[in-house]
Formats: structure tokens, C-alpha cells, sequence
């Protein structure tokens, strides 16, 4: 296994381009002509099928406690997506960035508790910083963005679930492989939503000809790179880095609304991104070596491990049925980073 060092440059990588893909999300799902339930099913349908016949091809075990233990975050991200997409087709993807980019707040107040991850005084300014970017950028995108009580609901709602997805993902990740998680998340996802997609008004018909391009390019680029390469980052950096990471998809909506939707993108606009992209620099460059192995040395602990376990309805037990003990959790997550690098 590589330093861990080198892990986290290369979390940092993977977590990067994940945001960056999923910046487009939003203006993709509000071209769309289909309702978001019906979004999330065909997306994540035929995301997890792909992914499992990936498995099958490399012939990773797929089985009922890849459901099981992939349940917490699949109704997590079942939530957000759908309370996402619902956003961005009844308020302005203004509003719903916006209210998205209050995720990381969330994150810092849980990862102390959760993961004993304990970001710096340098580290919350820097994201405080960034959080006020990235409401200067979405705001002054238009001005006065039209505003809707349902659609800025839903993209709170979307919000804590995404939030939530995050803490469920790093603790189900502890006893599986980053593909086998996905693909699970992706199937429950699909399912939960296919309900809500059948009840409402535009079903789950099939999709117009002019939608396949961009509901595959939602499924397999934003979903399969996006999720894949997030998954697999955010066991190699601290949690609440990579939820401040995600603090650079609003200027990537932003940009692409001005490219593809015409919204405007004024000069105070790329200035306020500015301010975000030096916060996260600030951030991501101040991860020293040192800081990641205090991180990840605290978040191995038992005590940790067993509290976050519980909370995905999982308790690691040793064979004498005690808590699984310090390196036997280190040798968990030393398979399970081979697991990746061999699966990516």
C-alpha cells in the first residue's frame, strides 16, 4: 500500500474531479425533460447495472450484505437526489447552490464527534471564507433570483441528506469495497425512487430521443465518475475536507448555466469564485503529511469505529465478541484500499 501520505494526495485528486463533474448536474437534470423522480431511476438504474456487471467481470462477490450494508446510504442519496433535482426544476440553480453550499458546515460539526477529525482554526476560517464566496457567487448570478418556498425546501432537505450521505458512506466503507458500495447505493436508489417516479405526473415513461445524450451523460459521467472517484477519496482524506471540497460545485454550475443556459456570469461573479478557489487552496495546501496520519490515527480508534458503526446499523465485533480491536481495523482498511486500487 502506498504512504499514506501519498494517499491523501491522491483523495485529493480523486475528490477534485469529482466535484467538478458534479457541477454540471444541476443545469443537466434542468434540461431535461422528465420529472426528478424519474431522473434518479433511470440514472441510477442504469448506473448500478453497469457496475455490476463490472463485478461480475472481475468477479467481486456480490451479495446480500453488499445490500445490507450499502441500505444507510442509498436511502441517504435516494433523498438527496431527488430533493435535489426537484430543486432545480421549481427554484433557480442559483437558490439551490446556494443552500447546498452550507453542506460543510454540517460536515465540521459532525466528523469531530463521529470520525475525531478535528479541523485547524486556519481550516474554519478558510471555509468560512469560501461558504461567503459561494453565496456572493450564486447570488449575484442574477441578482434577484427568483424565488420558491417548495424548491428552496426541497434544496434544504437535499442538503442534510447529502450530508448525511457523506457520514454513512465513510462508515459503510469500513467493511466493503468502494465498487461493491456504489453499485449497492446505486441500486437502492433507483428503487426507492421508482415509487415516487410511477405516482407522479409525468411516470417513468421512456425518455424522448433528445434525452438519452444527456441522461447517459448523467449516468455515466456525472453518477459513475463523480460518485465512483468521491467514494474512493473520502477514505484517504478527512471527511470534512472532502465536504469543503464540494464548496467549488456552485462555481462550476455557474459556469456552465452562463455557457449553456445563458445566465449571466459579471466580472464581481469571477471575482467571488476567486475568493473560493484561494479558500480551498489555503485548505487543501495546508494538509501536511502530519495532519493526515493524526487524522487517520484517530479515526481508527475502536471507540470511533464501533460509534460509526452503530450508526449504519453495523457493529464490528472480534471473535470473544468484544469491539474489533486497533489492528484488526487497520488490517480492514489496508484490504480495502488494495480492493480499491486493484477495482479503480
Amino acid at each position: 500500500m502506498a504512504p499514506r501520505s501519498n494517499q491523501q494526495s491522491i483523495g485529493l485528486l480523486g475528490a477534485g474531479i469529482a466535484v467538478v463533474v458534479w457541477g454540471s448536474s444541476g443545469v443537466v437534470a434542468k434540461s431535461l425533460e422528465m420529472s426528478p423522480s424519474a431522473i434518479a431511476v433511470y440514472r441510477f438504474a442504469m448506473y448500478s447495472t453497469a457496475l455490476i456487471v463490472w463485478m461480475l467481470i472481475r468477479k467481486i462477490p456480490i451479495s446480500w450484505q453488499m445490500l445490507k450494508l450499502s441500505f444507510p446510504g442509498g436511502v441517504c442519496l435516494a433523498f438527496d437526489v431527488f430533493l435535489y433535482f426537484y430543486a432545480v426544476k421549481h427554484t433557480s440553480i442559483t437558490n439551490a447552490t446556494l443552500i447546498g453550499a452550507l453542506q460543510p458546515v454540517a460536515i465540521m460539526a459532525v466528523s469531530v464527534p463521529l470520525f475525531n477529525e478535528r479541523p485547524g482554526r486556519r481550516d474554519v476560517g478558510a471555509a468560512a471564507v469560501a461558504i461567503a464566496g459561494v453565496a456572493a457567487v450564486v447570488i449575484i448570478a442574477s441578482g434577484q433570483p427568483t424565488w420558491s418556498g417548495i424548491g428552496d425546501l426541497a434544496a434544504v432537505g437535499a442538503m442534510v441528506a447529502w450530508s448525511s450521505y457523506f457520514v454513512a458512506s465513510r462508515a459503510a466503507q469500513k467493511s466493503m469495497p468502494s465498487t461493491a458500495y456504489t453499485a449497492g447505493v446505486s441500486f437502492w436508489t433507483a428503487v426507492l425512487n421508482l415509487p415516487v417516479a410511477l405516482f407522479s405526473s409525468g411516470g417513468v415513461g421512456w425518455p424522448l430521443a433528445e434525452d438519452w445524450p444527456l441522461l447517459l451523460l448523467m449516468t455515466f459521467g456525472v453518477g459513475l465518475l463523480g460518485n465512483s472517484l468521491m467514494n474512493w477519496a473520502i477514505t484517504r482524506i478527512p471527511l470534512w475536507l472532502a465536504s469543503t471540497m464540494t464548496l467549488i460545485i456552485p462555481i462550476v454550475a455557474a459556469f456552465l448555466a452562463w455557457w449553456f443556459l445563458d445566465e449571466p456570469l459579471t466580472l464581481p461573479q469571477i471575482l467571488a469564485m476567486s475568493v473560493v478557489l484561494a479558500a480551498l487552496a489555503v485548505i487543501i495546501l495546508g494538509q501536511s503529511p502530519a495532519d493526515s496520519a493524526a487524522n487517520a490515527s484517530d479515526a481508527d480508534q475502536p471507540a470511533v469505529s464501533e460509534a460509526v458503526s452503530r450508526r449504519s446499523g453495523v457493529v464490528l465485533k472480534s471473535p470473544n465478541g468484544s469491539a474489533a480491536s486497533e489492528p484488526l481495523a487497520r488490517q480492514s482498511e489496508d484490504s480495502f484500499s488494495e480492493n480499491v486500487a486493484h477495482d479503480v
